[in-house]
């Protein structure tokens, strides 16, 4: 479905409230807006399957941007704007854009990419003027505000990580269907699940690059309800905006609830809440305790779903069934979800219920890869059953088919919602001159769920102390965004690996244990 119908029907309904301006922009403006351009689009000679790129803030103008790419054919790539110059390069320039257009609050870093992504056709600033960049504001003035007379439907190709820690694009095969009041892609499917309508009110806090919220809240607008977006999290901001909107539905991160749990109980009590009907969160597991007293503040509104970025398929579970089931992220074959979870060992043979393996999805007739590795894209395949693919998560199914996650595959680790992934740190490290070897794990972490660190085995003659960790973080910062660097690095004598070089992961495990100290503090500045 596409938002255009709402601009027909009722041109003042409100598509999008930014809190931080006070902007808001009516279904007529986002139609008209995304309209021009894709005729500006359409121009600049970017066709139907081409790429374009979006490095931006928490921006209205971002859903201008995506429809109007959605109506054009072709792939939207946003790109997440913490990344350093050298990764938010590698990005655009893997999914081939054409066009780049830049947020001018990231200024410095739109300015940085320019020598680095040389194959961009066009580079285009909103909201300021950048060096190097058309002023979008001009570009796209003089365009049509109709519809174009061919709009085919384009998607987003986000992006993941690969084997080897550089992002990957999650690319699907585009339908060929025109935009329109048809069904539109499964998320949409999972929105009418959790009652989103044209009365929803959406609050998104959290960075609009990051699958769900750019997915999420532009179902939302699909099915005629109004965005809240926020430029930051902030726990008490947050409680007042749901108040002021009249917020319906919401969507979070296990982090987000720690930090508003955190709050005073005179500061929690001081916002009307009582028109959130559904608060969603995924991302990463969520402590037991940590929900069940959300729960007791919030009432039985929490719902939990499953899911990737690749979109293999899903899990969803209510706060009713949650409360006899505590820790389970649902099941599949319910309404809403998609696909049937299986869990299988390392040869890929089905495991029976209460047995941990690897966490398959079977989904027929869907077809995902990642854009220009198709060995990656074969990696995530089972051995036998080619409709079967796999994120790499590990978990169990009670024998009601409920599922139970209790591992990431190669040690992935999940930061506040995020994914950040060790042997892209581990390749930064390793060229360190005092490091003779290295493992990045994730340790518990009692704001962020987990935190990164690092297990240095230092070349023979330096010492570890306070000056080298420094030394070694600091390198890392250099290389790369500073959530993905180590907030503590431990020295051991020697890391567990075979003959061969692979790390044994189970003694790898026993070792990140027995340093396990959640209240150590790293060194001063490294926070």
């Amino acid at each position: 479905m596409y938002p255009g119908r709402y601009a027909a029907v009722d041109p003042h309904r409100i598509a999008v409230h930014e809190t931080a301006t006070g902007r808001a922009v009516t279904y007529r403006e986002l139609d008209e807006g995304s309209a021009r351009f894709a005729h500006w689009l359409r121009a600049h000679g970017v066709d139907v399957g081409d790429h374009i790129a979006v490095l931006t803030v928490n921006d209205a103008t971002a859903y201008e941007l995506y429809w109007g790419a959605m109506r054009s054919g072709v792939y939207v790539t946003f790109v997440n704007s913490h990344l350093a110059p050298a990764e938010a390069a590698h990005v655009v320039d893997d999914c081939d854009a054409k066009v780049l257009v830049v947020s001018a609050r990231l200024a410095d870093l739109a300015e940085r990419l320019v020598p680095l992504t040389p194959a961009v056709h066009h580079r285009i600033a909103f909201g300021g003027s950048v060096a190097g960049h058309l002023v979008y504001e001009d570009e796209v003035a003089a365009r049509p505000s109709t519809p174009p007379a061919d709009q085919p439907r384009g998607t987003d190709m986000l992006y993941s990580s690969g084997t080897t820690g550089r992002p990957k694009g999650i690319k699907l095969p585009l339908t060929g269907a025109q935009v329109g009041d048809e069904p539109g892609p499964p998320v949409l499917q999972m929105l009418r699940h959790f009652g989103f309508g044209e009365d929803t009110v959406y609050l998104s806090p959290a960075p609009i690059y990051h699958a769900a919220p750019l997915r999420y809240s532009a179902g939302t607008q699909a099915l005629g309800g109004a965005v809240v977006l926020m430029d930051r999290f902030a726990p008490e901001e947050c409680l007042a905006v749901i108040e002021k909107f009249g917020v319906t539905h919401s969507q979070w991160v296990p982090t987000h609830f720690v930090r508003l749990l955190a709050l005073d109980g005179s500061v929690r009590d001081r916002y009307d809440l009582s028109t959130m009907r559904v608060a969603l969160h995924s991302a990463a597991p969520c402590p037991v305790d940590v929900k069940q007293r959300l729960m007791q503040w919030w009432g039985e509104i929490v719902y939990e779903y499953y899911s990737s970025t690749e979109s293999i398929g899903s899990t969803l579970i209510g706060p009713h069934e949650w409360l006899r089931r505590p820790g389970s992220v649902g099941r599949t074959g319910a309404p809403g979800s998609a696909g049937i979870a299986h869990i299988c060992d390392g040869d890929g043979r089905v495991l029976p219920p209460g047995e941990m393996g690897t966490v398959y999805f079977e989904r027929p007739g869907y077809d995902v890869g990642y854009h220009k590795d198709p060995e990656k894209s074969a990696s995530i395949r089972h051995p036998e059953f080619s409709d079967w693919s796999t994120t790499g998560d590990l978990g169990y199914l009670d024998a009601d088919g409920y599922l139970y996650l209790t591992g990431r595959d190669k040690f992935t680790i999940i930061s506040g919602g995020v994914n950040i992934y060790p042997q892209e740190i581990e390749n930064v490290l390793a060229l360190h001159p005092s490091i003779a070897d290295v493992a990045v794990v994730g340790v518990p972490d009692a704001d962020r769920g987990e935190r990164v660190e690092a297990f240095v085995q230092l070349v023979d003659g330096v010492v570890g102390d306070g000056e080298i960790e420094r030394d070694i973080i600091d390198h890392c910062r250099e290389k790369l965004s500073r959530f993905k660097c180590p907030r503590h690095v431990r020295f051991v004598d020697e890391l567990p690996r075979t003959p061969t070089g692979k790390m044994v992961k189970g003694a790898l495990s026993d070792l990140v244990r027995s340093y396990a100290d959640p209240d150590a503090a790293p060194f001063p500045g490294a926070v």
